[in-house]
């Protein structure tokens, strides 16, 4: 948080796409009394010239001017225009983020969620609102299961479209989309169709797209709870499987916000399935392979967790300078001289580590460092059913060693 000057405070306005005559009595008063109007080209020319404040357009890229907002307009009564509810991925947010609610007065207007659920008829409670401004489209990907009603908020005139492929590349092309433009303004139109078949390669800036998720014949869903398919994965063999790694994530205790590191993370199902379990859970994936590196974050990005964080490099070194975790999982390499040392040192109080084996001598480890910290050992044996002539047999899998520990 950046520390703002003692008193400052600025007024953030939500606009909608029917500009001022769409204002609330306070909004109107709000912008009135400005001193300085700080806002998108667009935004302000929203604004009738009788309005007499300075206008100042933000520059490209905006995060910087946010940043310096206290210091541009020393003394002046600012307000910040955003489009629609300024708290709903919008600037509100971002200078909460900075500055602190005490800072930030915010004057909401209807959000493009709240209008689109009204034209569509859907129960806002019912719907999954999935920002995709400025990141990439792939983070559509955790939510598509049969049934479901999506309201995807892009940022340009293409996220329908981007939308639609991602469906039907996934098995979900009979989904039915609609991209609705300039929401509660008089130019206020939508866009319909099947994702299969989407017609408009681009529709309007002003856009967000409304999906009813439909699921192509023999179209397997993917939930958000560990232990999806191996074969959702590609790899080279280095892959905790489905079984240990649903047990092991257990083990692990994804939690909202929390951040995990995957040490020797293979094909990265791991950091994937925890990030998969909400949107706020973050994961770091640390790979000495560059091969693996590059599979991990197309694994990630095609699961629809683009922002696992992967770094390349042996560990221990590879640890010195990341983020402190809540979590480590150490899939591989429990002999590696002082890799686990490096693991528990950097938890907090109440952090987990997690540790597979599957070798006589890392279960030997394992066995020494439960013996010194305690927690539990578990021993895994997974059989799958083959055939065996014109019958069925288990086939069985090497045994893996579970070591779990909060610290």
């Amino acid at each position: 948080m950046t520390t703002a000057p003692e008193g400052w405070t600025v007024t953030v306005v939500g606009v909608g796409a029917d500009g001022w005559d769409g204002l609330s009595p306070a909004a109107r008063r709000a912008v009135e009394g400005a001193e300085v109007l700080r806002g998108s080209a667009r935004q302000l020319g929203l604004v009738p010239g009788c309005v007499a404040a300075e206008r100042v357009p933000w520059p490209s890229p905006m995060g910087p001017a946010l940043d310096e907002l206290p210091a541009a307009h020393p003394g002046r009564r600012v307000v910040v225009l955003a489009s629609g509810d300024p708290m709903t991925s919008g600037v509100g947010s971002s200078l909460v983020r900075r500055f602190g609610a005490a800072a930030v007065d915010v004057v909401p207007h209807p959000s493009a969620v709240t209008l689109a659920c009204a034209r569509l008829g859907w129960a806002v409670e019912s719907v999954e609102v999935v920002p995709v401004v400025g990141r990439s489209v792939s983070l559509v990907a955790p939510h598509v299961t049969p049934g479901r009603r999506l309201v995807v908020l892009g940022s340009d005139t293409t996220t329908p479209a981007a939308v639609a492929r991602l469906l039907t590349a996934a098995g979900y092309g009979a989904s039915r989309l609609t991209a609705l433009a300039q929401l509660g303004g008089p130019a206020e139109h939508r866009f319909t169709g099947l994702a299969a078949d989407w017609p408009h390669a681009a529709t309007d800036p002003l856009v967000l797209t409304a999906v009813e998720v439909v699921a192509d014949a023999g179209t397997v869903p993917l939930p958000t709870v560990p232990g999806l398919p191996d074969d959702a994965y590609a790899s080279d063999g280095q892959l905790t499987k489905r079984d240990v790694r649903a047990v092991t994530l257990s083990r692990l205790v994804p939690l909202p916000g929390q951040l995990l590191w995957d040490v020797g993370a293979g094909a990265g199902s791991i950091g994937v399935e925890w990030m998969r379990v909400h949107p706020s859970c973050r994961a770091i994936a640390v790979e000495a392979r560059p091969d693996r590196a590059a599979r991990i974050t197309a694994n990630a990005t095609r699961l629809g967790v683009p922002d696992l964080q992967v770094v390349e490099g042996a560990a221990p070194e590879a640890l010195l300078g990341l983020p402190q975790p809540d979590a480590v999982f150490v899939g591989g390499g429990a002999t590696t001289p002082l890799l686990l040392d490096a693991c528990w040192e950097t938890l907090a109080p109440g952090g987990r580590l997690v540790v597979n084996a599957v070798t006589v001598q890392s279960e030997a480890v394992l066995a020494e460092w439960h013996g010194r910290w305690g927690g539990s050992l578990t021993r895994l044996s997974v059989a799958q059913a083959e055939p065996v002539g014109g019958f069925l047999g288990w086939k069985t899998a090497m045994p893996v060693t579970i070591w779990s520990v909060t610290r």
